[in-house]
């Protein structure tokens, strides 16, 4: 599993992904403490995520379409978004 969490100017975005062999998101979650509008549009994000390669074309192509409908994230940019995707890491264990 990789994951990443992401500070914005007024919120923090914490993104949980799995890759495909081929380095295409299989399963995504994003979660945070951030309000969106509609809020079940975060659903609608994750679902058009699945499938996409994890590179700054596709995923920020994707994040723009979903803004351009209309979707309102206040003080949380495209750009936070698509920085929170490709910033996962490998997470770490700790004992």
């Amino acid at each position: 599993m990789l994951i990443n969490e992401y500070k914005a100017r007024k919120g923090l975005i914490r993104v949980k992904l799995e890759l495909d062999s081929l380095g295409r998101i299989s399963w995504i979650r994003i979660t945070g403490d951030f309000f969106m509008y509609p809020e079940e549009a975060l659903l609608s994000l994750e679902k058009a995520l699945i499938g996409v390669k994890l590179d700054r074309e596709e995923v920020g192509s994707v994040i723009r379409r979903f803004f351009m409908s209309g979707v309102k994230v206040p003080f949380v940019t495209e750009e936070d978004f698509i920085n929170a995707i490709l910033g996962v890491h490998h997470e770490t264990q700790t004992s």
